[in-house]
């Protein structure tokens, strides 16, 4: 409302004094400006509030387009836009130097308005060149990709793991991933390194990149090196700070070091152990049986989604698929949810053994295959 009722002053001022000039050549008594001037002061404080309102509306409307519209482009619209009007004036300058009637300066408007409207056109089009070629790239044009805010800045062990490929495959990485070339770097060595268990997590990382870019997913590699820092984790988290994103990892050195320096990050492994139902002592589990435990007659294996269960007195079961197992307690780490368990007493082995053979139901020793 101040802006319509300073626009209506405005217009008043204007109609009275166009008002008292039109007195005091048309009128024929001492009357006729004091009556020219309240006229034209009345008219135009109606026409006045009127065109304020529409302007108003207008300026609204045009602030609500606007508002999606990045800095750089609104910039260089309104640099281009002026220059087209200073042109248009250029131009022009000759006509109303020349003969500096009223068609002129109609002529002048018509000219810098068509100039000034291309220029604002030409601004919103071309609007990121614009501010490129002024240098001013880094200010009002910061790079599209990676979106700000959302976006998830990961190291390589979140990249190692499969809680980004779950992440992306259910939709809930709107955002898009932000990876450090130096991290990418670091996931391909050890891909390539002598660790089996490393090797095979690095592998399927890369893959999950590039199964996370099916899904639609916007992974972009950012190029930023940080060659005067060592360490990976600071190296990190300076790009974190740079790009002012969120950092996604599965290690807790990480995301104590991002509290440190006010950074959010977010642990994934803590993250999916929230999530993950507990399993509960006396639950039943069909598990493959991979490795020897660290303990005597320990069995290793994994359940499918990657948790470890630990069986006590299996040791002769090693390379046996489907074995039966009671859940005894569990314990989060992190790597993940360990469980603790011992084989069913009612139940055997649900696959064949590679290298061992099933052990009998009656005394616990291994039959003899012939």
């Amino acid at each position: 409302m101040l802006f319509v009722e300073v626009f209506r002053f405005l217009f008043v001022l204007v109609g009275a004094w166009a008002g008292l000039e039109i007195g005091h050549h048309v009128g024929t008594s001492s009357h006729g400006p004091i009556i020219g001037m309240l006229l034209g002061a009345a008219i135009l404080y109606v026409v006045g509030g009127i065109v304020g309102r529409l302007l108003d509306r207008g300026l609204l409307r045009s602030v609500f387009l606007l508002r999606n519209m990045p800095p750089g482009e609104v910039f260089a619209a309104s640099i281009t836009a002026t220059t087209g009007l200073l042109v248009g004036m250029v131009v022009s300058l000759p006509l109303l130097t020349l003969f500096g009637s009223g068609v002129d300066v109609l002529v002048t408007a018509v000219v810098c308005w068509v100039l000034g409207a291309l220029g604002w056109r030409i601004g919103a089009v071309k609007g990121r060149q614009v501010v490129a070629s002024a240098g001013l790239s880094r200010i009002l044009a910061p790079p599209v990709d990676p979106p700000p805010g959302y976006a998830l800045l990961v190291d390589s062990s979140a990249v190692m793991d499969r809680f980004l490929l779950v992440l992306g495959h259910a939709g809930l990485l709107p955002g898009g991933l932000v990876i450090p070339q130096f991290v990418v770097d670091q996931v391909r060595t050890q891909a390539d390194g002598p660790d089996p268990v490393s090797s095979r997590r690095a592998r399927r990382g890369l893959e999950s990149i590039e199964a996370l870019r099916e899904f639609g997913v916007s992974v972009h590699v950012a190029p930023d090196e940080i060659p005067e820092v060592d360490d990976p984790t600071v190296k990190l988290l300076t790009v974190a700070r740079r790009l002012g994103l969120r950092i996604g990892t599965c290690t807790s050195r990480v995301v104590e070091q991002a509290g440190d320096w006010d950074l959010a990050a977010v642990d994934l492994r803590r993250v999916a152990g929230e999530l993950t139902p507990d399993h509960t002592p006396g639950e039943r589990l069909t598990v493959d049986l991979t490795k020897a435990g660290r303990q005597p007659r320990q069995a290793v294996g994994y359940l499918p989604d990657g948790d470890m269960v630990v069986v006590n007195d299996a040791l002769h079961l090693v390379g046996a698929h489907g074995v039966n197992v009671t859940v005894s307690s569990t314990r989060p780490t992190n790597q993940g949810l360990m469980v603790f368990a011992h084989l069913t007493v009612d139940a055997g082995v649900g696959g064949d053994v590679e290298g061992h053979a099933p052990s009998d139901s009656t005394n616990g020793s291994p039959r003899q295959i012939p």
